[in-house]
């Protein structure tokens, strides 16, 4: 257990409260979840926010990006994750093409996931090409957390899963894209898989909470998900996740023995089992013994 108390762990935190914790260097932790059960634990464990990332596509719903993961989807496993969340912050993912096609569509689209969902913020990939669509978002009363660096969402434009702006120029640009989305209204940037370096620049140069994920230790806060930090996503693990427990091989063995019981007749056992009273038992067998004699008698006429 850490010996820190948690931010002002007797309130729900708020996106202000994510700004002032930057301001007192305290750092800032997010997890994904994405359904209730995982929303109450990492609640628990005393995180300060729980992003319902459109990470579920490859984490929950199977696929191999995050491309196909919808609106409904997104609003389903929000409001999931907000019944099981009582103090740390919801953010949900805006999904693929739900923002891109013009501002008012991208209203529309984060007032479901806030009224329906339930989220208090949402998060969008990219940086100056979508600030008037945070400003948009931002005027209409929705809180927005910018995107930057690695963006799942464009992963064919950027050719794969890859450390960005490595050069001098995009780095530059990426810098760009954070201000731009500051000036807009966000009120905290996602920064991810860039080199360190830069997500430190970044973190000094702007006002509001930068989140790392694969960005080094000069951020504001980090980022990971759920399944790769208990060991639910299979072999492979992101180089910039740690596995804190292997949960995975745990369930897996769990299984394992309430399958090896119930064939060698081990489970239930009287522990599991209900029983009749002597008295409804003796009624049952009278009345199961009549309707036997009565189906016998009427295969006799026949």
């Amino acid at each position: 257990m850490s010996a820190m108390v948690p931010f002002d762990s007797a309130r729900a935190v708020t996106t202000t409260a994510l700004r002032a914790m930057k301001e007192a260097a305290r750092p800032i932790v997010m997890v994904t979840a994405y359904d209730t059960p995982s929303a109450r634990l990492v609640d628990a464990a005393g995180v300060d926010a729980v992003l319902v990332g459109d990470s579920l596509g490859m984490t929950v719903l199977g696929f191999d990006s995050t491309l196909p993961v919808t609106l409904d989807d997104m609003v389903r496993h929000t409001a999931a994750v907000v019944r099981g969340a009582t103090r740390a912050l919801v953010i949900a993912d805006m999904p693929f093409m739900t923002f891109q096609v013009s501002a008012d569509e991208a209203v529309r689209n984060a007032g479901r996931l806030m009224a329906e969902g339930g989220a208090a913020a949402v998060k969008l990939e990219g940086g100056t090409a979508v600030t008037p669509t945070v400003r948009r978002l931002v005027d209409a009363g929705i809180p927005v957390m910018g995107h930057v660096g690695l963006t799942p969402q464009s992963v064919h434009q950027l050719g794969g899963y890859k450390v960005q702006a490595k050069e001098a120029a995009p780095a530059v640009a990426l810098l760009e894209d954070c201000r731009a989305l500051e000036e807009a209204g966000a009120f905290a940037i996602v920064l991810e898989c860039i080199p360190a370096e830069l997500a430190q620049f970044a973190s000094r140069e702007l006002a509001i909470p930068t989140i790392g994920i694969g960005a080094g230790e000069g951020c504001d806060g980090q980022v990971q998900v759920f399944h790769d930090l208990l060991g639910l996503g299979g072999e492979f693990l992101p180089r910039h996740a740690k596995r804190f427990a292997d949960v995975g091989e745990t369930i897996r063995e769990a299984v394992a023995r309430f399958a090896d019981e119930v064939r060698e007749g081990v489970f239930p056992g009287e522990e599991q089992t209900n029983h009749m009273d002597t008295a409804t038992r003796a009624e049952v067998e009278r009345a199961r013994t009549g309707r036997l004699r009565a189906v016998g008698d009427s295969a006799d006429e026949r």
